[in-house]
Formats: C-alpha cells, sequence, structure tokens
C-alpha cells in the first residue's frame, strides 16, 4: 500500500450512486423503469451514499417516450422509500433535460419544480463550459437551498491533459470562476471516459490548491481507464466518486462499487460500506436483467472502447454516428467520418464533445463526408457557429462561419451575448397552446421541454389516446392479453 494511502487523517471515500440514472442509460438506453427499482430502494438508503442520482440526463425524456411513465412522478415515489440519502440529477444547463436552450421563464420554472419533487443536488454542466448558460439555474437552486454543484466538462485534443486548449490553466480558471459562483461542490465530468489515471492524479491535485470545496469525480468506464483514473484521483484528495453497482456498471457505465470499496479497505479513504449488501441489492438487478437485455449492446466481444482511446469520440456519439451512416448505406465510410471529426470540431471552436455538441458536430461531419464539406448544414451546427449555445472553447473558424451561416434564418452576424438573452418568454405561448390537457404545473413543462411528444404523453396520461402496448409495462401488456 502507498505512503499517501497509509498515512495522514482518516478521508472516506464518499460514493455518489448513479445506478438509477446514469447506470442504465449508459448500458440499457435509459429503460430501467420505476417498478423495478422500489424492490431495494429502501435497502439502497441504508447502504450511506452521499447521493443517488436518479433523475436528469435522458430519464426525463425516455420515460414520457418509451416508457409511458410520468417523469415528475420517479423522484416523489422514490422519495418515499428512499429517506436519508440526497437525490441528484444531471442538469444541462439552460438546455435542463432538452437538446436546445430554453427561456428563462421555463428554466426557473423547472428547477423550482424539480426541488419541489424531491431533487437536493443539481449537478449543472454547460456543454461548452460557458458559465452564463448556468446562471439562472443557479439562481433558483440557490433560492430553493439546495445543493449546486458547478461542473466542468473534461475534454482533450491531446491524448493527455495539455496543449493549447484543454490544459491546467483552463480548468483551474473554471474551477475559481464555479466557486465564486456559489458552487457547493466542483464535479470533473469526464462523459467519454478519456481522463487517464496521471492526468487526473495532476488535476485534482492542482485544483485542490485553488478551492476548498469538495471536489467530485465522474467518469465512464469506455475506455478501459476509469478504475485506473479513480483510484489516482482518490490519491490525490478527491472526496466524491460516481460508481454504480456492478451489474450496470462497465462497458460505457461507470466503474463498479463493489470492487472500489475492497480496494479501500483498511486505507485512510475506506468508504466503510458493506461490501456484502451492495452485492445483495445486485442480485436484484440481475433478476431482472431479461426485460432489458434487448437494450444491452452486443456487437462487440470487448467491455471497452479501446477505439476512444485513439480518436477520443465518445461511445453515445459513435453509435449515432453508426445509426446515421446505416440510413445512408455509409456505414463503410465511418473511417473518413472519425477524421473529419477533429477538423469539423476545431473550426467550430473545439467545444467539448457531450450532449449536446457530440450530436452537433457529429451531424455535421457526417454532412461533410457524404455530401461534400458544409454543401448541406444542420440548423443546430448553424446555431452553434452563429453563439447561440455561448462561447466556444477557441474562436471559431471566420471562414467556415461565413459559409454555415450564409443561408441562416438567424442572420449572418453571430451573437456574443448570453445565449438565453436572444430566447422571448415560452411558457404563456405554450400554456395557450396545450390548453386543457396540461392539468398541472408538471404537466405544462412536459409540454414545453418536447412540445410534440409531451403532448401525446398528456394524451395517454389522460386517456385521450390508447397508450401504445409497446410503450406499457410488461405487466400491462401481459394484462390486456387476457382480456
Amino acid at each position: 500500500m502507498t505512503e499517501i494511502m497509509k498515512n495522514g487523517p482518516v478521508n472516506p471515500v464518499k460514493i455518489q450512486d448513479n445506478t438509477f440514472r446514469d447506470g442504465h442509460q449508459s448500458i440499457y438506453a435509459t429503460r430501467m423503469r420505476t417498478e423495478d427499482m422500489l424492490p431495494i430502494a429502501e435497502r439502497m438508503d441504508e447502504m450511506g451514499f452521499w447521493a443517488m442520482e436518479v433523475w436528469g440526463g435522458a430519464t426525463f425524456d425516455t420515460m414520457h417516450r418509451f416508457l409511458g411513465e410520468d417523469p415528475w412522478e420517479r423522484p416523489k415515489l422514490l422519495k418515499k422509500y428512499i429517506k436519508k440519502t440526497p437525490f441528484a440529477m444531471l442538469l444541462r444547463g439552460q438546455n435542463l433535460v432538452g437538446y436546445r436552450n430554453y427561456a428563462d421563464d421555463v428554466v426557473r420554472a423547472f428547477v423550482d419544480k424539480a426541488c419541489e419533487v424531491g431533487i437536493d443536488i443539481f449537478r449543472v454542466f454547460d456543454a461548452l463550459n460557458d458559465l452564463r448558460n448556468f446562471e439562472i439555474c443557479v439562481e433558483r437552486i440557490k433560492a430553493n437551498g439546495k445543493h449546486f454543484e458547478g461542473t466542468i466538462c473534461y475534454s482533450l485534443t491531446e491524448p493527455h491533459l495539455g496543449g493549447d486548449v484543454f490544459n491546467m490553466p483552463y480548468y483551474l480558471d473554471l474551477t475559481k470562476r464555479l466557486e465564486a459562483m456559489g458552487a457547493d461542490s466542483i464535479a470533473v465530468k469526464d462523459m467519454a471516459g478519456i481522463v487517464s489515471p496521471y492526468d487526473i492524479f495532476a488535476l485534482i491535485t492542482e485544483m485542490k490548491k485553488v478551492t476548498k470545496l469538495p471536489l467530485h469525480l465522474h467518469t465512464h468506464y469506455t475506455s478501459g481507464m476509469a478504475s485506473m483514473a479513480y483510484l489516482k484521483a482518490i490519491e490525490a484528495g478527491v472526496d466524491i466518486v460516481d460508481t454504480c453497482l456492478a451489474p450496470y456498471a462497465l462497458r460505457t457505465s461507470m466503474p463498479a462499487v463493489e470492487p472500489l470499496v475492497v480496494a479501500l479497505q483498511g486505507t485512510k479513504r475506506d468508504t466503510g460500506m458493506d461490501v456484502h449488501k451492495l452485492i445483495a441489492l445486485g442480485e436484484h438487478l440481475e433478476a431482472i436483467a431479461p426485460k432489458y437485455q434487448k437494450h444491452l449492446a452486443t456487437n462487440t466481444l470487448s467491455l471497452i472502447d479501446a477505439g476512444v482511446l485513439a480518436h477520443q469520440i465518445p461511445g453515445g456519439m459513435i453509435s449515432n454516428l453508426v445509426s446515421q451512416l446505416k440510413e445512408m448505406n455509409a456505414l463503410h465510410r465511418i473511417d473518413e467520418v472519425y477524421k473529419e471529426i477533429p477538423r469539423t470540431r476545431k473550426e467550430a471552436g473545439t467545444p467539448p464533445l457531450v450532449t449536446p455538441t457530440s450530436q452537433i458536430v457529429g451531424v455535421q461531419s457526417v454532412m461533410n463526408v457524404i455530401g461534400g464539406r458544409y454543401k448541406m448544414v444542420n440548423n443546430q451546427f448553424a446555431d452553434l457557429m452563429y453563439g447561440l449555445y455561448g462561447k466556444t472553447p477557441t474562436p471559431i473558424d471566420p471562414e467556415v462561419q461565413k459559409v454555415v451561416l450564409k443561408r441562416h434564418k438567424r442572420g449572418q452576424t453571430p451573437v456574443t451575448g448570453r445565449p438565453a438573452d436572444y430566447l422571448e418568454p415560452e411558457l404563456a405561448e405554450d400554456k395557450q397552446k396545450i390548453g386543457d390537457l396540461a392539468k398541472t404545473e408538471e404537466d405544462l413543462l412536459t409540454y414545453a421541454l418536447y412540445p410534440a411528444t409531451g403532448e401525446q404523453f398528456l394524451k395517454w396520461k389522460y386517456g385521450v389516446e390508447p397508450m401504445p402496448e409497446s410503450v406499457k409495462p410488461p405487466a400491462a401488456q401481459e394484462a390486456g392479453k387476457g382480456k
């Protein structure tokens, strides 16, 4: 055991459990139903997790579209069983849980309602690390007395930390600015699983010198480096890490909690968690696995994507690219797309590759390969170049920007202000459009976030239209067959 793990005061690593959100989002396309969470909810509450992530990310979208569940009900229902452990959610800043920037009135109403239904900790991030897109979220999180976890999207332009863009000064500057914004903790969000062990050791070490706030590391197992990265981050003094129960871990998910607990036993960073109880919780997930198996990617033998070590493209982005190319009968051109992505990304101001910028850059890269460079431009890419997502880490290529914005519906002169300042209030008009179908504030917000699919869900919810069998829970499908 290293001296750094033996000596010094006892400082247990805190664990955030992501099983009920990012775990099944990463490996089962976010399809886990609330009914399968409830049988172990009370036992999860007894484990001593720092927090449990139960909402945000893609859950809102998937629940109302594919599971026929009201997203607002999940945290309320889980709170009846989980009474001690704080609930965390992933919030995309001004994007909330959607894929575009929403007007300030929608953001205020959403955050207030999220606090009301049971969210205690808000992990707020922006795809461009433009902190102006945090402002309204933070205002409402603080007004409600909740925990604001300021989040830095980790990205690279080289194999390791450094270079002209994503270097130590870049991350330390964001750390200091988040603390100045009133963050209660700071998270490093490595969505692509590309942080290497020694890079994260150096980064956490330096961050500890500029802030006293708790530091939280989130990474994915995609590249195979995640568990190594956690151990080095823990040696450097990271306070909190994200894990999942073993059945929902690894692949493109997070590291498993069980081996980490055992690895730290007897050290000054010992979590104090009971591995036997954790294993028992995993048995429930194994038992329900057949319900979700069809969503598990089985196209490769490897549990890791070694390719991401070379091209640094997140796994979710790759699956989208493959799907897009298949539709065009052009999957054989994927290597060309891999080469195009870094070029398109640089011209667009080197955005971190995270939702929604990963999809935006990916789609445009495919268009550039298939149709010729910028012969076709998708609207979201044009909005990115226009400035509607915020300030990019590096300047946008002016010549490419002119070409992209030549026929842009919003205009040819880019904007530089806070993106939401260019958006008109939305809720009053949304209320008029949806009318009596939205019977609660939650219903109105569901429609505001997802007008087409949200309206469809409300029709199912209130019996205006029958819910398709494919959306109903399995038990309801079976009951329907017996009629």
